[in-house]
Formats: C-alpha cells, sequence, structure tokens
C-alpha cells in the first residue's frame, strides 16, 4: 500500500468517526428534545390534577357557605312576610316581595283554536299559532278564551345588597324556593 492511500484512508476512517460522532450528538438533542417535551406535558398533567382538587375544594366549601345563605335568605324571607311589607329598606340592602305576572298556556290547542278571535292569534303564511302576548292582552278586559289556562303568578322573595366600597358593584339576589341544589349548580349560580 502506498503513503498516499493509506493518508487518504486515514482521513477518510476519520471524517466518517467525526460524522459519527456529530450525528450521535444531534441524535442526544433530539432525546433532549422528547425528554423536555415530556417534562412539559407532565407539568400540564399535574397542573390538571391539582386544579381538579382544588375545583373540588372549592365546590365543597361554597356549598357548606351557599347552605348559610340559603337559611338566612330563608329568615328575611320570614321576616318581609311577618312584616306583611312589600319592600324594607335597611342599611345594608333592602328586602322585596313582588308578585310575578301571571302566564298563559295553551291547555288545548284545537279547543283555543275554534274559539279564538283573530286578535289573539298570530298568522305566519302556512302556519298559525296562538300569540300569547295578544292573548294575555286581550283577557286584561275579557274572559279567558276557551283552552287557555292561566297559570297564576307567584309571589317572589328578593333582595338587593349595598356595598360601601364604590368599587365593588351591587350585588342583586333573587331567590326561588326551588330547593335541592347539587354541587355544580351551585358552583353555576355563583360564577353567574
Amino acid at each position: 500500500m502506498d503513503e498516499k492511500t493509506f493518508l487518504e484512508d486515514l482521513i477518510k476512517e476519520a471524517e466518517e468517526k467525526e460524522e459519527l460522532r456529530t450525528q450521535a450528538f444531534y441524535d442526544l438533542l433530539l432525546l433532549e428534545i422528547s425528554k423536555l417535551q415530556d417534562q412539559i406535558a407532565n407539568n400540564f398533567y399535574e397542573a390538571e390534577k391539582e386544579i381538579e382538587l382544588i375545583n373540588r375544594f372549592i365546590l365543597s366549601k361554597n356549598s357548606t357557605i351557599q347552605n348559610k345563605v340559603d337559611w338566612l335568605e330563608k329568615k328575611l324571607e320570614a321576616y318581609i312576610r311577618e312584616k306583611g311589607e312589600k319592600t324594607l329598606e335597611m342599611p345594608h340592602g333592602t328586602l322585596k316581595m313582588h308578585k310575578k305576572p301571571d302566564r298563559i298556556e295553551i291547555a288545548d290547542l284545537d279547543l283555543f283554536l275554534k274559539h279564538a278571535k283573530k286578535e289573539m292569534l298570530s298568522v305566519i303564511p302556512e302556519q298559525i299559532k296562538p300569540d300569547l302576548t295578544k292573548i294575555k292582552s286581550f283577557m286584561k278586559t275579557n274572559f279567558p278564551p276557551k283552552g287557555v289556562k292561566i297559570i297564576e303568578g307567584e309571589t317572589e322573595f328578593s333582595y338587593k345588597l349595598r356595598k360601601d366600597d364604590e368599587n365593588v358593584r351591587p350585588q342583586k339576589t333573587r331567590v326561588n324556593r326551588t330547593e335541592s341544589t347539587s354541587d355544580n349548580e351551585i358552583a353555576l349560580r355563583q360564577s353567574a
């Protein structure tokens, strides 16, 4: 073997080893990126688990607080009912009793349509349906049409809180007497 070929072989071998080292280095970079991306995904996963724990804790704590609020609201409602007043102004808020408007419901559509007056209907081409607003207006001066059911409005209690801090928006809360609130309903009510 001549010296020139031997040197060329040595250089070629050195270049191949250098290329292998270079590839190994860049492969290690890929491995490091993979590890870092796994770490990012794991951080998000751990954060979601922590958020879920915090949310469960807050729902539980707020459920207890909401039960206290409900109990206090019942006390306020009982007080205004006992007084027989419609509105009570107090230093920290206002208590109100007001009657919701009556609602109507078409109990028997066929019977209603047979006896309905023209002003009680909304005519849409190819479709005829009762106009509840017009029926209600008609009933102010006349008897209820046949097939119409009157659902009397309930008396509803509400209150409005006054806050001293100007940055805090006044809170108005309506109390409906429908019980059985779940944790999700409480959370939704509180986020509103």
